[in-house]
């Protein structure tokens, strides 16, 4: 049941018109604009009266003028009603007399704000089946969840509602620290957690530390799009490196920006290609940073979920000189909505990245994070990814076998080591973007491929993710994608 609060209503007292009237002309306007809607239950006539500093009857008055006249219904026992019988030509005609269209206009803004107008959202930002990165929501344990953040809101200690420390509460950083160390070999020791609002925002953070205007700042070609907007935003210039079978061309880095002091790279997973970085092309970049005073930004965004392959430890795990910023999230283990990501810094920029954190929001919200600390030394999260990681193994070979086995004449396909979806190449004279765009009208959410690069020359593929789409369902979904590519290809 909605409520209006209408806490914007006032009288003219030095109006000539009654003020029963004023109010039953402002009540029937905001019906009427939709500021009102149908169904919507009023305050009732007593507490409006105290809130306008008027009679009782004068409200009366007016409710009754708007229910002669169709606008409200009385419900016995429950209060007054916008009717839900208001005929549309009237609500459409109101409304189209208040509404003016957009004067256009280009504001002029900063270097940085300019440089993001060809980056600006004007698609399509929903997910669902074929979403790449889309974890699977109806099998999290959402009972143990609900049971950590009820404990800590009913009970609350009373410093986490004033506040929390900018790096973040001290249990979820000891328990990141611990996990990390027993999951990917990160090294590290709590202090040197600092919790975020998603990966999104520790990328920003390491760029922004980094990035002085037109810096010249290395990432793979083809990417992720989110640190190119950060490179962007922070002022500096994006420097595409392509990626070969084991990640990351070092060579092809230094001979485009050897004065780069900043290389942000996926080693574990390559997004969106797959590969994983070779041990042996790690320590060629570590050994690179070191010697030649470079700094490393480590996106390690779901590394979790290796299918097959012997894993190879973090890049940050592998460093000794301190020269890797590790970036991880929440999101693809748990669930986007929670906004917690983290960023381990090299001890001695530590204090440097807090006050760069603090310049940002100041602290992050504290019960999320208090429940998310015993989730994490409960093992909790280690029993749902592992969970997952035996699940999406499963839609893993799954959806391999449907492309193979259906799609075959227009699209190429092989298995991934590790990760939540699939890259298929297409087959000429199929185009990817046309593709991404058939498949949003029919419901399937996968990614063109090419949108990914920015270097020049790229690849015609899709990224389709498995992860949060159900082995049942797969087929029918398939059926559609290859319906799709048979009708673009004739």
């Amino acid at each position: 049941m909605k409520f209006a609060y209408l806490s914007n209503l006032s009288l003219d007292r030095t109006s000539a018109a009654p003020l029963h009237r004023q109010l039953f002309l402002t009540l029937r306007d905001n019906i009427l604009a939709g500021v009102i809607k149908p169904g919507t239950r009023l305050p009732s006539t007593r507490l409006m009266a105290t809130d306008l500093k008027v009679s009782r009857n004068t409200v009366l008055a007016a409710f009754d003028q708007l229910m002669s006249e169709g606008y409200l219904q009385s419900r016995m026992g429950s209060g007054s009603y916008v009717s839900d019988q208001l005929p549309d030509e009237l609500l459409k005609s109101k409304q189209s007399s208040k509404t003016h269209a957009p004067q256009k206009r280009h504001v002029k803004l900063s270097t940085q704000a300019e440089a993001l107008r060809p980056y600006q959202s004007g698609g399509d930002s929903r997910q669902g089946t074929f979403s790449p990165g889309q974890p699977e929501l109806d099998q999290f344990p959402f009972d143990v969840w609900a049971r950590l953040l009820a404990k800590h809101w009913r009970r609350p200690e009373k410093s986490a509602l004033v506040g929390n420390p900018v790096a973040g509460s001290f249990e979820l950083r000891a328990a990141l620290s611990e996990h990390l160390a027993q999951t990917r070999a990160v090294n590290s020791k709590p202090e040197q957690v600092i919790v975020l609002s998603g990966s999104q925002q520790a990328i920003h953070l390491v760029i922004k530390a980094f990035a002085n205007a037109n810096d010249p700042i290395l990432m793979e070609d083809p990417g992720f799009p989110g640190t190119r907007t950060s490179i962007i935003a922070a002022g500096a210039r994006p420097v595409p490196v392509p990626v070969d079978e084991q990640g990351f061309m070092l060579e092809e880095a230094v001979a485009k920006a050897p004065n780069a002091r900043l290389a942000c790279l996926s080693p574990s997973h390559q997004y969106p290609l797959g590969p994983t970085m070779s041990l042996q092309r790690r320590l060629e970049i570590l050994g690179w940073a070191k010697q030649e005073d470079k700094f490393l930004l480590e996106d390690d965004y779901d590394s979790e979920y290796r299918y097959s392959g012997r894993p190879i430890s973090s890049l940050q795990g592998l460093d000794t000189d301190n020269r890797v910023f590790y970036v991880g999230s929440m999101s693809k283990v748990m669930f986007s909505g929670l906004r917690i990501g983290y960023l381990i810094v090299p001890e001695d920029l530590v204090e440097i990245f807090l006050a760069l954190r603090r310049d940002i929001d100041g602290h992050s919200p504290s019960t999320a994070e208090a429940a998310l600390a015993e989730f994490i030394s409960e093992g909790h999260l280690a029993t749902h990814i592992r969970r997952m990681r035996t699940l999406y193994e499963c839609r893993h070979d799954k959806l391999l076998s449907l492309l193979q086995d259906k799609c075959a004449p227009y699209l190429d396909v092989n298995g991934q080591e590790c990760g939540m979806h699939l890259v298929a190449h297409l087959k000429e004279p199929l185009v990817d973007t046309q593709i991404e765009a058939k498949c949003r009208e029919r419901g399937l959410f996968l990614r063109a491929l090419s949108r990914f690069y920015k270097g020049g020359s790229s690849q015609n593929g899709l990224i389709i993710g498995f992860a949060g789409t159900s082995e049942k369902a797969m087929p029918v979904h398939v059926d559609t994608l290859a319906k799709i590519l048979k009708n673009s290809a004739l």
